[in-house]
């Protein structure tokens, strides 16, 4: 379980007194507590590895996002923060597939749906994300379907 791993992380971190990666996985337990509160009124949750898996990658997209504005506006110390929480919170993400591995996924999926125009996007990103959304950033897997189907 990825959340026992979290929990495990934090514990040798203080025992270390690695303080910024203390701050990054406390930081990770809190956006899992609130997911965990919001689930509450479910009517079906998903297994715990998927719902860790997911707040890992939201946090993951906002930090590289924040990178970039960061970085644009002249604040590289606030991108280097920033980039030192993302090096944390991708150590507990599943090895992502490269990106010739998602190509090979998209094309499979395509071939399997009979996908030929940017008009299915949709049905492609839906079953990429049903098999791979674990183990792919869908943000960047988006742009390779895009290309896929041009």
């Amino acid at each position: 379980m990825i959340r026992d791993t979290i929990k495990s992380a934090q514990v040798e971190s203080m025992k270390a007194g690695d303080k910024d990666r203390l701050a990054a996985v406390r930081l990770i337990l809190a956006k899992l507590k609130d997911r965990d509160i919001e689930l509450r009124t479910a009517s079906s949750v998903p297994d715990d590895d998927t719902v860790v898996v997911e707040v890992l990658q939201k946090m993951v997209k906002q930090r590289r996002e924040s990178i970039d504005m960061f970085k644009s506006g002249g604040r590289d110390e606030l991108a280097a923060k920033e980039q030192a929480e993302l090096d944390v919170i991708e150590t507990f993400l599943p090895a992502q597939l490269s990106e010739d591995e998602t190509r090979a996924a998209i094309e499979g999926i395509k071939a399997e749906i009979g996908a030929e125009s940017v008009k299915d996007m949709g049905k492609v990103m839906a079953v990429l994300k049903e098999r791979h959304g674990a183990v792919i950033d869908m943000s960047k897997a988006s742009g390779l379907v895009k290309a896929a189907l041009s």
